[in-house]
């Protein structure tokens, strides 16, 4: 029998080739010719020809994101998640002899099969892989060229204008820039297809500059997340529309975009917008107010915005407040924040250092770039992990910068520039060197720790769950 598969995995990196390889050699194994065309991080390989699916008994869809089926009408085909590939090979191929026919007509994909649930999952991890070399990149080119072209200013670390330093950072500036923008417009994507990735993106960029809804801050990632889903199942749902024949051409590239990136806009502008900037605002007072409040508590307190949204306006009015104090000639809270402000990249960077097989490579990789960005005060070099699973990440990132802060700011850590990590205290804007290292090394292993204990715990879950249904 001879059959064709497609093998695809949200990053597109561990569980789409160990798939391949599983339906490859258990064909060969029983006699069957399987080539599997792989839809990895790098795009497609070893690409399937008309000729060979013309000739395909069948065709096996291991995929956990979208994959278009129009190509194989007529086929029997098998759709199922990529883990079943590499779990129960044999009984994949022996399926595809009494699997259903493909219709002509249909226009489908294996994203869309199964609970809506799933698709969240998929479309959230589309996202995060497309967003990642964007972060990488970016976060190291600005590390690099303030750690070492940086110098400590009033104002924060300055690179000297028309250096060769702050075009390094201007580009770092730029690929950091398309951060949110994209994670957005792949979730879309991932959603609805091509008709929802300008929507996405465009609705990314809105939600992470706050000028379009008069905030200091735009909504950071989460704010790009809510964008992503709202375009994309927002141009779903246009897509069900029932126009005249006429229009139908140009409903893609002209009517599915126009509508869905206005709605999107007007979303965040007039609905999305005023929270975020009432929120700054109370936040700030509520700060303001705390400012003769027990030291620890203000310390958690900063330590927990810093690291809940990673440069979203929490996160913004934090830092804000804590730059406005320096110069009342209160830089204690500056110290607070500057140890905060690395604890979430250095953290996971320790995370995955600590326990590679919890990552896969994509985010190992990405743990690296963190660990370096958290050196220089990137806060956002965390994002990736954050976005990828916020129910554990984002917690574990607040409560380490949580206990360093308030470490910092109960021994006396003091921070004289709007700045933080390391780079500032080795520059030399850091009182109490010594206390600032250890609060940062203390909260980054609580974070680290913290984030491998409730990822090897959902692991446990979910292996747990599919025992039961095995035994059932």
């Amino acid at each position: 029998m001879k059959i064709v598969a497609i093998t695809a995995c949200p990053v597109g990196i561990a569980h789409t080739y160990m798939a391949a390889e599983k339906l490859s050699k258990t064909g060969a194994e029983l006699g069957h010719d399987v080539k599997v065309e792989t839809h990895g991080s790098i795009g497609i390989e070893n690409g399937l020809t008309e000729q060979e699916i013309k000739e395909a008994d069948g065709v096996i869809i291991a995929a956990d994101k979208t994959v278009d089926l129009e190509r194989f009408a007529g086929k029997r085909i098998v759709v199922v998640p990529v883990a079943d590939a590499i779990k129960q090979p044999a009984e994949l191929i022996e399926r595809v002899k009494t699997a259903p026919v493909q219709k002509a007509s249909a226009k489908t994909s294996a994203s869309k099969k199964g609970k809506d649930g799933n698709i969240v999952y998929r479309a959230l991890m589309n996202g995060v892989s497309h967003m990642i070399p964007f972060v990488v990149v970016g976060g190291l080119l600005i590390a690099l060229a303030l750690a070492i072209g940086g110098e400590p200013t009033a104002n924060g670390l300055a690179i000297p204008e028309g250096s060769i330093w702050q075009k390094v950072l201007d580009v770092g500036g730029a690929a950091f820039m398309f951060m949110v923008p994209i994670l957005a417009g792949y979730i879309a994507y991932a959603i609805a297809d091509r008709p929802a990735l300008a929507p996405g993106v465009v609705g990314g960029y809105i939600a992470a500059n706050g000028s379009f809804y008069g905030s200091e801050a735009g909504a950071g990632f989460l704010g790009g997340i809510l964008a992503g889903f709202a375009a994309g199942y927002l141009v779903r749902w246009i897509k069900t529309w029932k126009v005249p024949q006429m229009i139908q051409p140009i409903m893609p590239i002209l009517v599915i975009p126009i509508i869905s990136m206005v709605a999107i806009a007007a979303l965040f502008i007039f609905v999305v917008g005023a929270p975020i900037a009432g929120l700054m605002e109370g936040l700030t007072t509520m700060l303001q107010g705390m400012e003769g409040s027990s030291k620890i508590v203000l310390g958690l307190l900063l330590g927990a915005m810093i690291a809940f949204d990673m440069g979203g306006p929490v996160n913004k009015v934090a830092f804000l407040f804590g730059a406005s104090m320096i110069a009342e000639g209160q830089t204690g809270i500056m110290g607070a924040i500057a140890v905060a402000i690395c604890i979430p990249p250095l953290g996971m960077g320790i995370a995955t250092f600590i326990r590679k097989k919890l990552f896969v490579k994509e985010e190992q990789e990405a743990g690296k770039a963190a660990f370096m960005m958290g050196l220089v005060g990137i806060t956002e070099g965390a994002i990736p992990f954050a976005a990828g699973d916020p129910l554990r990440v984002i917690p574990a990132n607040m409560i380490g910068a949580m206990v360093g802060a308030a470490i910092a700011i109960t021994v006396g850590v003091t921070n004289n520039v709007p700045h933080g990590g390391p780079v500032v205290a080795v520059l030399g804007a850091v009182d109490n060197v010594i206390m600032f290292f250890v609060s940062v090394i203390i909260g980054s292993l609580i974070t680290a720790f913290m984030t491998i204990f409730l990822k090897e715990r959902a692991q446990r879950k979910v292996k747990q769950s599919e025992s039961l249904k095995q035994v059932g």
